[in-house]
């Protein structure tokens, strides 16, 4: 029997817009059971005329999974990238182990569409994807995360060489940066 966490789904594409957000990647969310893509990216200056990056969330709550995750064929061209998110909430396959033990940082794969594809496992007609390919690391969390924002043309978050400016106390106590 599965289990199902519908907070938990969601919650993980929240998790994702967050950490896309914090590298200053514009990000909305799509309709919800839009088909193929979660979640909008688009550069935060509104003069860059760039394409928008269309990003699948996937996640999985288990930390004992079997790291993967299910990537349909059927969306095979809605998609830019696809984001794994192992939530590692806690052990839930373990027999007499508390899932409270297997709580873990959440970890975050970027993955580009073409490599989805080329990684897919093509005896699965789920279209399952697993993570534990040697090489994966690449594409881990803030790594990850800069492919897309490569893609959009979006420089690091830097105070620009020509601002000298020290700034003020009230500046500094500002927690709306």
């Amino acid at each position: 029997m599965s289990l199902r966490f519908p907070v938990l789904a969601h919650g993980a594409e929240s998790l994702v817009q967050g950490h896309l957000m914090r590298r200053n990647i514009m990000t909305y969310q799509a309709p919800r059971n839009n088909e193929g893509y979660d979640l909008i990216c688009v550069h935060p200056d509104p003069r860059k005329k760039v394409r928008p990056i269309r990003v699948q969330v996937k996640s999985r709550y288990q930390t004992d999974c079997d790291r993967s995750v299910i990537a349909p064929r059927k969306s095979r061209d809605a998609f830019d990238f696809l984001i794994a998110v192992f939530l590692n909430v806690g052990f839930f396959y373990r027999k007499g182990d508390s899932s409270v033990r297997g709580k873990r940082e959440p970890e975050l794969f970027t993955l580009p569409a073409a490599w989805v594809e080329q990684h897919r496992n093509k005896r699965s007609s789920w279209g399952k994807l697993s993570l534990k390919q040697p090489g994966t690391d690449r594409f881990k969390g803030d790594e990850g995360f800069e492919q897309i924002a490569k893609k959009l043309g979006i420089a690091y978050p830097a105070r620009s060489s020509r601002d000298t400016r020290r700034p003020t106390n009230d500046q500094r106590l500002s927690t709306n940066d």
